[in-house]
């Protein structure tokens, strides 16, 4: 059974994963864990994932092998739970002895990578099963793949940088522009202010001169009338016509 893959020309395409189906082994644990992976394995190829996942484990739980874990990450990463099944994935890698092991689940790790659009993780997943196995045509194809669709993914993310530096730029102008308008409005309102305040002046000013001119007139009155006084006072008085001898 091939291991999962994607075709070229831009598409995806998923196939099966592998499988290894477990040889009969000697002792009570053995034999259950062969009936569960019997069951388990007709489970995954009916695209039953969730009983094959639950049957694997309990295979695992009565004799555990390395091709029991990578079985038990393919039925997870069938049901598109990416995260773990990579790290399933990444766990066998390190502890198999089994080389062909080690490059299926290197290959199918940069596939639940690419599926969680994560290229750079892919790109070096790929790598590294290709190191083991420079000749894999599938592996060739799906890091190419992923090259251009992280090569896709920066220039997206450069585009959507520039549009929000854009859009903080814009805000930032109509700030200004705001805080400008209201400048513009104090100034105004300012003026209107002051305009109004010179035009209340002159009459206030008007009113004061007359309030003087009146205080003036006042004094001026009040003078001649004391000189008027002075004047009857020092009236001289008319001399007697005769004298006594």
């Amino acid at each position: 059974m091939k291991k999962t893959h994607f075709l070229s020309k831009g598409y995806l395409h998923m196939a099966a994963l592998s499988l290894f189906i477990f040889a009969a082994q000697n002792g009570i644990a053995a034999q259950t864990a062969h009936t569960l992976l019997r069951k388990a394995d007709k489970n995954y190829l009916n695209n039953d994932y969730k009983s094959a996942e639950e049957n694997y484990t309990k295979a695992q739980l009565a004799q555990r092998t390395d091709k029991g874990d990578y079985n038990l990450a393919n039925s997870i990463y069938q049901q598109q739970r990416y995260d773990e099944a990579a790290k399933q994935y990444a766990d066998i890698a390190i502890k198999t002895q089994d080389n062909k092991l080690k490059f299926n689940s290197l290959y199918n790790k940069g596939n639940a990578h690419f599926w969680k659009k994560e290229y750079d993780k892919s790109i070096d997943s790929y790598k590294t099963a290709l190191r083991m196995n420079p000749k894999d045509s599938d592996a060739k194809k799906n890091l190419a793949l992923a090259q251009r669709m992280l090569q896709q993914q920066q220039q997206q993310q450069q585009k959507d940088k520039e549009n929000q530096d854009k859009n903080n730029k814009n805000k930032k102008k109509d700030k200004k522009d705001k805080q400008q308008q209201e400048q513009n409005q104090q100034k105004q309102d300012q003026n209107q202010d002051d305009k109004k305040e010179q035009n209340e002046q002159p009459q206030t000013q008007q009113e004061m001169k007359k309030e003087q001119a009146r205080q003036i007139l006042k004094i001026m009155d009040d003078e001649e009338r004391k000189v008027q006084e002075r004047l009857r006072k020092g009236k001289p008085k008319p001399s007697r016509s005769t004298k006594d001898w």
